[in-house]
């Protein structure tokens, strides 16, 4: 039995360097949460780029764009209303250029927002991961030790009755 005594130690020793691992990774990772989320006020420019993001990339918007060029170039077509801008539209590519070009770097800053946001929290996940995968190796642990101490219960089960028998048979042939 001293096997399965040594092996419950080392077992032991090893539990327990793996739970200070997993509470010192659980301390660091609620001290950078509460930092993070610490961080998580929006600038008046963040929130800006936010909605002018929010809103060029609605329905609404590319409804409401889409009627606006189909009057403009109705109106320009048909001479309804002077022509203010005719057939190659020189004014309205400059203002759909002007557009372009103020509200790309709106989207641009709440795209690089949001990439630091899911970058934060692919590396929360990635230290969550980390903790279960230390857990689940534990767990591992633990169930080796309690297959190898059954293996050599059984063994020498195994053994005591063999022995057990052996002297048995021994008893019916000197009887």
């Amino acid at each position: 039995m001293t096997v399965v005594e040594d092996l419950k130690h080392d077992l032991h020793d090893a539990e327990h360097q793996l739970l200070a691992q997993l509470r010192l990774l659980r301390r660091n990772l609620r001290a950078e949460t509460a930092a993070v989320l610490g961080k998580h006020e929006l600038t008046m420019g963040q929130r800006i780029a936010d909605w002018v993001a929010a809103t060029m990339g609605s329905w609404r918007f590319i409804i409401i764009q889409t009627t606006i060029l189909i009057a403009w170039i109705v109106l320009n077509v048909t001479a309804y209303v002077q022509k203010w801008d005719p057939y190659p539209f020189i004014l309205l590519n400059l203002a759909l250029s002007f557009q372009a070009a103020y509200a790309a770097p709106f989207i641009m800053m709440s795209q690089n927002r949001q990439q630091d946001v899911d970058r934060r929290e692919a590396e929360e996940d990635h230290k969550i991961n980390i903790k279960a995968e230390l857990e689940i190796e534990l767990l591992h642990q633990k169930i080796d030790a309690l297959r190898e101490k059954e293996v050599l219960f059984l063994t020498e089960a195994i053994k005591d009755l063999t022995d057990l028998l052996k002297a048995e048979r021994t008893g019916r042939k000197g009887a």
